[in-house]
């Protein structure tokens, strides 16, 4: 390596007779600027890495991309200048929902925040023979005082197909235990009710207890073949008008006898009068079931939960579910959509639990075009908050 203030030797063929040896122009290193020393490998970094890497501009106009990137898109990358990356990029989620125009789209999310966003998983790509499974980040940056973003995307097709095979395998083995579940579940209905004679307290109290957990395994089940489907591409939301304060009430309703079991009060602030969504209500009842039972897990008794909202913008209404509870550690608070994440904290060893709802939850709103998130204060609460659009008089699925 040389040493600071050592020249650089360039060689030259220039005006050399045949079989002289090369001519040697000596640079001094003061005379090549630093900025051109390593920008000149970071280039052909960028240009030469298999990784797909557009930057584009916060009016989403596309200002590079590189070869990767003109082979992704079956086109030369100067075509791409100055185009809207919703035109050469599309990206959608793994159930195809184009993200383009939505809050979930990736490049909105980083440059209004500008916070970076690491290991998105999509697919990009405009034509269809075109179209590429990816692990995207975006990387805000600021060029000559306009904020920026940097896409980059890595092809995870391969390891995808290796992860359809083992979720085909999932979804058949899940399958396979449901209907032995369901027979066990329905005869200890019948021996609950009577049909097969009557029971002592004792024995009531021991199928009850046994009901209890073949509902639990049934409705682990249920998560694990809903994600399996999903990640298969065999999830789809099925939208239609829906009151929003009538949803949050069966919701209420039917956690009512959880809540009193573990002395929690449910309230809801949101208006007789609150707005019509356009959601599957039953998927939505998913994601408030889940995220309410999780709350209830996690409040100590005497404790309140309730469920609000309020607008986000003109395309959608922001959800709340707030709880008096035990907060969420800071080492837990980066996991906690992953799918199995479970807690080293001691209060998860005793409420239990499977680490599927949240997971579910965000898969179910962001395939409605929403966001979720959290605010938490330990010993205070959490408050879960999540977007769905609103109803705008579409024609329904």
């Amino acid at each position: 390596m040389r040493k600071e203030g050592q020249v650089a030797a360039v060689h030259t063929d220039d005006g050399n007779e045949a079989g002289d040896a090369p001519k040697q122009v000596h640079l001094n290193e003061s005379d090549i600027s630093l900025e051109d020393r390593y920008h000149r490998p970071l280039v052909a970094l960028f240009d030469k890495t298999s990784d797909v890497v557009v930057a584009i501009k916060d009016d989403f106009t596309i200002v590079d991309v590189n070869a990767s990137a003109e082979a992704v898109f079956g086109q030369p990358g100067k075509t791409n200048k100055g185009k809207n990356c919703a035109t050469v990029l599309e990206c959608r989620n793994l159930n195809r929902m184009v993200l383009c125009g939505t809050s979930s789209c990736p490049l909105v999310r980083v440059i209004q925040t500008m916070q970076p966003l690491a290991n998105e998983e999509m697919i990009i790509g405009k034509a269809t023979k075109h179209l590429c499974e990816v692990s995207a980040s975006v990387t805000p940056v600021v060029v000559d005082g306009q904020p920026c973003a940097v896409f980059i995307a890595r092809d995870m097709s391969a390891l995808n197909v290796a992860n359809r095979v083992r979720s085909n395998f999932v979804s058949m083995v899940s399958h396979e235990l449901r209907t032995p579940l369901n027979s066990v579940h329905g005869f200890i209905d019948l021996l609950l009710q009577g049909h097969m004679g009557n029971l002592t307290d004792e024995q009531s109290l021991y199928l009850g207890y046994t009901q209890e957990g073949v509902d639990q395994l049934i409705s682990i089940v249920e998560d694990i073949l809903f994600m399996t489907r999903s990640d298969l591409g065999q999830f789809e939301v099925k939208q239609q008008k829906v009151n929003l304060h009538s949803l949050v009430r069966q919701v209420l309703s039917s956690l009512q006898p959880q809540a009193l079991k573990a002395e929690i009060e449910l309230g809801c602030t949101v208006s007789v009068h609150g707005p019509d969504l356009s959601v599957d209500p039953q998927r939505i009842k998913q994601v408030l079931n889940n995220l309410v039972a999780n709350a209830i897990k996690f409040t100590p008794p005497g404790g309140t939960i309730t469920i609000g909202s309020r607008p986000h913008d003109e395309l959608f209404e922001m959800i709340t579910v707030s709880d008096t509870g035990y907060g969420i550690p800071i080492e837990d608070r980066r996991h906690i959509f992953e799918r199995f994440y479970q807690s080293n904290h001691s209060l998860q060893s005793k409420m239990g639990g499977y680490g599927l709802g949240l997971s579910i939850a965000k898969l179910i709103v962001e395939q409605h075009g929403g966001t979720i998130g959290f605010d938490t204060v330990m010993n205070k609460g959490t408050t879960f908050y999540f977007t769905l659009p609103l109803h705008m008089g579409q024609v329904e699925a």
